[in-house]
């Protein structure tokens, strides 16, 4: 929006989308009037609201070609974090047939960092600049609000561990130990299909 301001004479076309790739509206016109349509639209017609944010919460990617690797799976983690209570935990099942990925630099820019915090706080270093590291910043960002387990059929647990994530080779055992952890009221939530309904809790 900043963007578009500074540049002037904005006329907006926006559509959205269903998880068919459906177009299901489309918003012109003012810049600020015909986004705030769209924006009223998606949370009407994608989001689900919760009355309180959840101890664990299980997610996706929403299955292939979305979960193909690492980096595109933070997207269904960012949804999950949406409803995720500070100190609860984030379990995301992903098939990452393409691995972290090894191109780009968003694995190096993990492997380069011990924990969240350092990856964080190298990131936000003024002057800092590397390709891929709005991901590896909004990683960190959820990873410094909950933990962050992967289960994934294409990753070993040295990997898994290298991107600063924890391995899960079990779901159904991982779930039992955090609610254990949790306590006897230990809410869960599952994201099925990862962001492509994103959940929000009511003010």
């Amino acid at each position: 929006m900043e963007v578009a301001y500074t540049v002037g004479g904005a006329f907006l076309v926006n559509v959205t989308l269903n998880k068919h790739k459906e177009i299901t509206g489309i918003f012109a016109g003012d810049l600020d009037q015909a986004h705030a349509a769209g924006c009223a639209f998606v949370k009407e017609t994608a989001m689900v609201p919760v009355r309180s944010a959840f101890d664990v919460v299980i997610t996706t990617n929403s299955g292939y070609p979305l979960d193909m690797n690492l980096y595109q799976a933070v997207k269904g983690m960012s949804a999950a974090a949406l409803v995720v209570k500070r100190g609860g935990a984030i379990i995301c099942a992903a098939e990452c047939s393409d691995g972290v990925p090894e191109h780009g630099l968003y694995g190096q820019l993990l492997r380069e960092a011990s924990s969240p915090r350092e990856l964080l706080d190298r990131i936000m270093t003024p002057g800092f600049l590397k390709q891929d590291q709005w991901q590896a910043q909004i990683q960190a960002q959820i990873q410094l609000q909950a933990d962050v387990y992967v289960y994934s059929g294409y990753l070993d647990d040295a990997q898994i561990r290298s991107a600063l994530f924890l391995p899960t080779r079990d779901l159904a055992a991982t779930v039992s130990s955090l609610r254990h952890r949790y306590g006897p009221g230990a809410t869960v939530c599952v994201l099925p299909e990862g962001p492509q309904t994103i959940p929000y809790v009511m003010a």
